[in-house]
């Protein structure tokens, strides 16, 4: 499956693995007498359908506490800003982070990991960002690490120090900055403990200017960024990223049409985060028709997160992201494999069936591949590999 138009769907298939790699797919006729008779394992699948390892390009999964609260007060009428000028939100996480210790945070952590692995996940993204501080942000990001060792899927950590301000810093953002940038962003250089840089550039997060000096920093360390973008309200900050060659800018709810073209020249990833939408109640849809119309590679993600987005299922949000947001199953489905990988910088590596990439793929028992997004719950998958190796 290579691509949201006709899924590149080959019927009666077959795929060839080598040393963790695809060594050839095609149709099964055409199937080389050398991998057929040299193989150490040849496996018969009765119709099943085979697809990319799915790939969570955008979580928050490494976090402590538990903010079933403030769902109970979002349905009573708070929004999100009420809820975090409160104190909670995401300072409220930030407290149980930082008196958790680095063994707690893998626990619960690791749960959650299993969890997106049952559902398909076999590469996933992982934000810091519930620090907040040298120290804490360095354990999580530790955690991060230990979870791409020590579980089966491929784990990518990205360093979120600028999600929010912290309270000891309330009325000084700029300072905040000074420290993500002088102490914060350096430290997590030094140790390798971050593949791309984000920043939450919004009114209740980071202006454009100091998001611009955070993207400067991390360009300097030779880090790619992301950004969370146009959440709540047309910062421009989608712009803004596409002008730093982000790789991805996600949410996009208020991006402005107008901006697309330039998105679409920087070659950006936008990253729906239906999930989000969805437990915010919010009624304002991304722009997904000029989106589209300006090919636009959609990614589609969890955003897993204990406050706006609790969710696990990669399947659900992308059965979210046909209903709440029109995109196609067959576009969910790139969403969560070339798209996804696209939006990590790991496009020539996963995200499709092709001769060479990493041989990341997941065996269905499904009528057709619109019973990814088409079904939420039950169990579809028969089995899940990850460079050439079984891991469920």
């Amino acid at each position: 499956m290579a691509d949201d138009t006709d899924g590149g769907i080959i019927s009666d298939g077959a795929l060839a693995v080598k040393d963790g790699r695809i060594l050839w797919v095609g149709p099964a006729r055409h199937l080389p007498d050398t991998a057929r008779f040299n193989a150490d394992t040849v496996e018969n699948l009765g119709g099943a359908w085979v697809t990319p390892g799915l790939i969570d390009c955008h979580t928050h999964l490494v976090y402590a506490g538990n903010r079933s609260n403030e769902f109970e007060m979002r349905i009573k009428g708070a929004d999100y800003q009420a809820i975090a000028e409160a104190g909670g939100g995401i300072l409220s996480t930030v407290r149980a982070v930082r008196v958790a210790s680095e063994d707690e945070l893998y626990a619960q952590s690791l749960s959650r990991v299993k969890a997106m692995m049952a559902d398909g996940i076999t590469t996933l993204e992982i934000k810091s960002g519930y620090g907040l501080d040298t120290a804490s942000e360095l354990k999580m990001l530790e955690v991060i690490r230990r979870l791409n060792i020590e579980s089966p899927l491929r784990i990518l950590p990205t360093f979120l120090g600028a999600h929010t301000i912290p309270p000891e810093f309330k009325g000084q953002s700029d300072t905040y900055v000074d420290l993500i940038i002088e102490e914060m962003l350096p430290r997590v250089v030094e140790k390798g403990l971050a593949l791309a840089v984000d920043v939450f550039c919004e009114n209740i997060g980071f202006t454009p200017s100091q998001t611009e000096r955070i993207f400067t920093a991390a360009k300097a360390h030779n880090l790619p960024i992301k950004l969370h973008a146009e959440q709540l309200s047309d910062s421009k900050g989608a712009v803004l990223a596409a002008r730093y060659n982000a790789l991805s800018v996600d949410h996009l709810e208020y991006l402005d049409i107008n901006d697309i073209p330039v998105l679409a020249k920087s070659g950006c990833v936008a990253v729906l985060l239906p999930g989000a939408y969805y437990y915010l109640n919010e009624t304002r849809k991304p722009p997904i028709e000029a989106l589209r119309k300006a090919g636009i590679p959609m990614a589609v993600s969890t955003d897993a997160n204990p406050g706006t987005s609790p969710v696990l299922s990669i399947r659900s949000i992308m059965n979210m992201a046909c209903v709440l947001f029109q995109i196609t199953p067959l576009e969910a489905l790139a969403g969560a494999t070339i798209h996804a990988a696209r939006a990590l910088g790991l496009q020539d590596d996963i995200g499709t069936l092709e001769k060479g990439k990493a041989a990341d793929f997941i065996v269905w028992d499904m009528e057709t591949p619109a019973d990814l997004a088409y079904q939420m719950g039950g169990n579809l998958l028969r089995y899940s590999v990850k460079a050439g190796q079984k891991i469920l």
